[in-house]
């Protein structure tokens, strides 16, 4: 099978540069390309990341981060139909999964399988806490259903689960699932949150493998959401 590694990024991920490019280096599948897709609204990071032995192109921008990543996710899109890839794997630039997570997700044998990725979080007594984005689905009859992060055990069983929603972190999709969606880039809602809604309202099943379990480089970074946008942290 050919991999395409797609990789969305800009310049608020620098913190994590080098850290991020010497995990990626350490995946073992062979037969796999890696690109990212710069959408800084100058050419300062495509020259560092090219500087670091990788591929890299430049993606639209626009005034929304939003629409910026999901144009970026579309033009990895388009490279790996065009280019006859078999599957993406969608990593977000602070995310590095385990060195064999291709094989891993390979093995599944399924259209999409995400990995776990925890975010940080604040708990009801006002510690940090991590949480997995990964949601299961809570049996209704409304046209969206409920959902529910898994639980610890789930979390811990290191197998193929069956899910409703995931962040777009760590994704593994097959080329087919983009003849039915793509990314959406005209709404300033979270792209992420979108594909899996659309995936849901195309019946096509979307799964985590929970032995994939990638390294989430959030400390040091300079900037978050915040209403949709990135905020310089003070």
């Amino acid at each position: 099978m050919k991999i395409l590694v797609g990789i969305p990024t800009s310049f608020h991920k620098e913190y994590c540069l080098e850290e991020f490019c010497k995990g990626i280096k350490e995946l073992t599948y062979q037969e796999k390309e890696i690109i990212f897709v710069d959408n800084s609204p100058d050419d300062i990071y495509i020259k560092k990341i090219k500087s670091l032995g990788f591929q890299a192109i430049k993606g639209p921008y626009f005034d929304s981060p939003v629409q910026r990543i999901s144009a970026s996710r579309n033009v990895i899109i388009n490279k790996a139909i065009k280019e006859n890839f078999d599957y993406i794997l969608f990593l977000d630039q602070d995310t590095i999964p385990s060195k064999d997570s291709i094989e891993r997700f390979l093995k599944g044998n399924k259209p999409i399988i995400c990995g776990i990725v925890f975010s940080r979080a604040k708990s009801q007594d006002g510690k940090p806490a991590y949480t997995p984005n990964v949601y299961k689905i809570i049996p209704s009859d409304k046209e969206l259903p409920d959902m529910i992060e898994l639980s610890p055990e789930e979390i811990t069983s290191n197998k193929l689960l069956r899910v409703v929603s995931c962040g777009g972190a760590c994704i593994f999709v097959s080329k087919e699932i983009f003849t039915k969606i793509r990314f959406r880039e005209d709404l300033k809602q979270f792209e992420d949150r979108w594909f899996c809604i659309d995936l849901y309202k195309n019946n096509i099943p979307l799964y985590c493998d929970t032995s994939v379990k990638c390294k989430h480089l959030v400390i040091n970074r300079e900037y978050v959401w915040k209403d949709g946008e990135l905020i310089k942290k003070e």
